[in-house]
């Protein structure tokens, strides 16, 4: 969409026009670390041992797996492999026994 070589419009000027900041045509992706490449192998690995893993139980599986990790960081890495826990949601729109309307 933008050309840095363009003969008669400047970069800021073609940004203007896009409606973009300049800021944002320049800024590159850094990617994830090598240590958090590991731990999403570790945890998919893990999860698809045990789907009921939570962001809690991960991190004390990592932690006991020798790893130094807090749970922030697995709730990030969960979210970013979108990988959501099985457990028994609460059934609250049944009506009790005997209840009359």
């Amino acid at each position: 969409m933008i050309d840095k070589n363009h003969p008669s419009l400047s970069v800021g000027a073609q940004c203007r026009l896009l409606s973009i900041a300049r800021s944002s045509f320049y800024y590159e992706l850094m990617g994830e670390t090598a240590m958090n490449l590991d731990l999403m192998v570790v945890i998919d690995k893990q999860f698809l041992e045990t789907p009921f893993y939570g962001v809690q139980q991960m991190t004390w599986h990592l932690r006991n797996e020798g790893y130094v990790v807090n749970y922030k960081r697995i709730r990030r890495l969960m979210r970013l492999m979108r990988l959501m826990p099985i457990y028994q949601k609460p059934d609250t729109s049944r009506p009790a026994k005997g209840h009359i309307r």
